[in-house]
């Protein structure tokens, strides 16, 4: 077995962990990026990063993002998973509403797009002077928003600029919870029918805590997406916004790299981004497993109602239902 190991073992310390050790080193380092001299500097550089106001200042919505953009995007793929599923007539089989499939694809179509593409569109949908979106507000009456710079106002560039990243991710993470829900036991949600609790009622005691394991794996990708987000912020708003109100960390180091040619610096701002990134994680794994997270077994005992009595053939109500 340890042979077999052996090669697979030896390619992931050369192309994953080595790369990791590397980026270590250079961030202790005044490495210009194009010069093999560099000079060891030791934690200098960490320390210059936490007295650099723009640096702050990207690490601060980058939080933001981290904090925003997975909440609004589960809220919202959860109810359209839901809805597609589970939501349709109260009688007969438990199935979706009417053009269920319809939906599906038209909530998939935006993630079929590359990142850069969606950028790009939305930075010509919210055009000062010809964007699809003043054209339309300014249609039904509202005059205020003639000319009005969504990306070029503080109050508004990082909320518009987190619905364009919202509305990419949420069609994946609609099919991803609906192929969830359709692991839930039918006989759950029958139980549940019959003990006469509605569809919201059903879903918030029966289908998510039934796909908690799912929300969690799905709110991790996405706050590790929006702990980047690069590619979106960097084709709505180059320059990091007004007042870097969209500027990320990824895009600090990006004009630190390359255009001032500081990649011992750049790289320690690789360095905490990815810090970041790990404490994000481990932070949602903690509060999914403090709030009862990883035990379906228990889980399902929760949820699950208690065995009918024979009065609910007449459709009266079970008693001792735990719903």
């Amino acid at each position: 077995m340890l042979v077999f190991l052996i090669l697979p073992l030896a390619i992931f310390v050369i192309f994953v962990v080595s790369p990791f050790v590397q980026a270590l080193y250079y961030s202790m380092t005044d490495w210009t990026g194009f010069s093999p001299n560099m000079n060891f500097v030791g934690f200098a550089n960490f320390v210059k990063l936490f007295q650099d106001t723009t640096f702050l200042k990207a690490l601060r919505n980058n939080a933001l993002l981290a904090l925003v953009v997975p909440f609004v995007t589960i809220v919202l793929a959860l109810a359209i998973a839901i809805v597609v599923t589970v939501g349709g007539p109260s009688r007969g089989t438990i199935r979706g509403i009417r053009g269920a499939g319809f939906y599906r694809v038209i909530s998939f179509f935006p993630y079929c797009v590359p990142a850069i593409v969606i950028g790009l569109i939305w930075a010509q949908v919210y055009d000062p002077a010809a964007g699809l979106l003043n054209g339309f507000l300014t249609g039904i009456g509202l005059s205020g928003f003639e000319n009005f710079a969504w990306l070029g106002e503080v109050a508004t560039a990082m909320p518009a600029s987190m619905w364009v990243i919202i509305w990419s991710f949420i069609g994946f993470y609609t099919v991803l919870f609906v192929a969830a829900i359709k692991g839930v036991p039918a006989e759950l949600l029958e139980a549940a029918r019959i003990d006469g609790a509605g569809r919201f009622r059903t879903a918030i005691s029966i289908t998510i805590p039934m796909i908690r394991d799912n929300v969690q794996t799905a709110y991790i990708y996405l706050g590790i997406a929006a702990l980047d987000a690069f590619v979106y912020m960097q084709a709505l708003n180059s320059g990091g916004g007004p007042n870097n109100s969209t500027l990320t960390m990824s895009q600090e180091l990006f004009t630190v790299a390359f255009r001032k040619g500081q990649f011992g610096y750049a790289t320690a701002m690789g360095v905490v981004l990815a810090a970041v990134t790990l404490l994000f994680a481990a932070l949602v794994f903690t509060v999914n497993r403090l709030t009862g997270g990883g035990d379906d077994s228990r889980r399902a005992t929760r949820t699950t109602p208690a065995p009918a009595a024979p009065s609910a053939a007449a459709g009266g109500p079970i008693p001792g239902a735990r719903v």
